[in-house]
């Protein structure tokens, strides 16, 4: 997969246009075998052409909005593009009115010369890891094609059109894991900041107390690049941060329970290869993780403020939903508004206990989901659905309820299933978190850092 600084160096140097990366994308929508229905709920073709033409049109004059003008990304199906319905991966809202304007991330990108190539499907209201839906269908992972595996969720068309290269970056939510599932399942880069550095005005919501935005993209510099365009923060270089001395802290329960074998392996073979480098890994309890099913026992926050979205719709629509979206969002009728309270303040004290704890450590690193990608076989009955669809959430949902920035970068051997390691930094220390990334991706990447510079914006 090109990187975005492989793509701003040729059409820096005319090696390409923008009018052919659009036309190369657009084609591989196309592509015979469907996944690019699957994995665009719409395309905008004639206005991404459109803009490709404009943007080529000021390079040549000199006149480019910024280095990566012109370069095609999608956007998930949940966020505003003035003149669109956002269906947000359901059939409930198709007879909503457009959106009057673009979401202020939707804008940013604009800004800053990317071309909005598409609407990406994704799974109903973003209310799954697994990324599976009914209504419009699920784009198979890269991976394993043949034989038929999920892509992960919530932001399932986001992380293929990246690996199919049917976009140089994408967009998605990250409410317990949307932007990381997919980026780990399909073998790809994922990004979750913290949650109030990324406006979330424009975005149809599923948490709003959990929710928050970021990008999947081929390698953390892109997923860089991006972070600092949708959080309007300077666009700076900088070296990646020294792994010698680096203090990673590895929980020794509940993240690491029930690890398949392959992924266990990879985490702990990348763990072996950090060490050798000078990185300071260090086993902890942090036995405080393991209360979190029982703060979570009647829904959490997303059940909770899903319902106060949706109840009215619900009354009227019920048939109209996903039945295995609607069975979680009614499970928000459990809390009432002492539960509601209650939860809070377990999240606040949870916080405050987990900051002291891990405090010393730079980052802490675990696998982003225990599993990899599940076969469409393996999540067709209900209760295999649900058993799978917790344990792909279990992990990245740390870092949502912790209100810390994390990322998923690929950690396996090149040629097998895609697994990802998950680093999880503190809270507004999103770029620092990005600059270890890089560093840590140049030592085990599968791929042998192809197009990875080892700096990031």
């Amino acid at each position: 997969m090109k990187t975005l600084e492989i793509l701003a160096a040729e059409l820096s140097t005319g090696a390409t246009s923008s009018r052919q990366l659009v036309e190369d994308c657009l084609e591989r929508i196309a592509d015979h075998r469907g996944e690019g229905a699957r994995t665009f709920q719409k395309v905008h073709a004639e206005a991404a052409r459109a803009a490709a033409d404009y943007h080529d049109q000021l390079r040549r004059i000199g006149a480019a909005a910024s280095a990566w003008a012109g370069i095609p990304v999608s956007i998930k199906d949940l966020f505003d593009i003035s003149g669109d319905v956002t269906t947000a991966g359901s059939k409930v809202l198709r007879e909503a009115a457009p959106a009057r304007r673009d979401a202020p991330v939707v804008a940013r990108l604009r800004s800053a010369g990317f071309v909005p190539i598409g609407r990406t499907t994704m799974t109903e209201f973003a209310f799954s890891g697994l990324g599976l839906n009914p209504h419009y269908g699920t784009p198979r992972n890269p991976f394993d094609r043949a034989r038929g595996r999920i892509p992960g969720g919530s932001s399932s068309g986001a992380a293929v059109s990246v690996t199919d290269q049917m976009a140089y970056g994408a967009i998605g939510t990250d409410t317990g894991g949307s932007c990381r599932i997919p980026a780990a399942f399909c073998g790809i880069v994922g990004f979750k900041p913290t949650a109030a550095r990324v406006p979330l005005a424009g975005t149809f919501p599923l948490s709003t107390t959990l929710d928050s935005v970021g990008p999947l993209a081929a390698s953390v510099a892109c997923c860089a690049t991006l972070d600092a365009i949708l959080a309007a923060e300077a666009d700076t270089a900088q070296d990646g941060m020294p792994v010698r001395g680096l203090r990673l802290a590895v929980p020794a329960c509940y993240v690491m329970d029930d690890l398949d074998p392959h992924v266990a392996r990879s985490f702990q073979r990348t763990m072996t290869r950090l060490a050798q480098a000078g990185a300071d890994i260090r086993e902890i309890p942090l036995a405080e993780l393991e209360e979190l099913p029982h703060i979570n026992r009647k829904g959490g926050f997303a059940a909770a403020e899903a319902y106060a979205v949706h109840r009215a719709r619900l009354a009227r629509s019920l048939s109209d939903y996903d039945p295995r979206v609607s069975a979680r969002i009614l499970r928000g009728r459990e809390q009432d508004a002492a539960d509601y309270l209650e939860l809070q303040d377990a999240r606040r004290n949870l916080k405050e206990r987990v900051d002291r704890l891990l405090a010393d450590f730079d980052v802490v690193a675990m696998p982003t989901t225990p599993i990899i990608a599940p076969t469409f076989d393996d999540v067709a009955a209900d209760a295999d659905y649900g058993r799978l669809n917790l344990l792909a959430l279990r992990n990245p949902t740390v870092t949502n309820i912790l209100d810390r920035c994390a990322i998923s970068l690929p950690c396996h051997e090149a040629g097998s299933a895609p697994v990802g390691l998950m680093l999880m930094g503190h809270r507004y220390q999103d770029r620092r978190l990005l600059r270890i990334a890089a560093t840590v991706e140049a030592l085990v990447a599968p791929r042998g850092g192809e197009g990875r510079s080892g700096r990031i914006p």
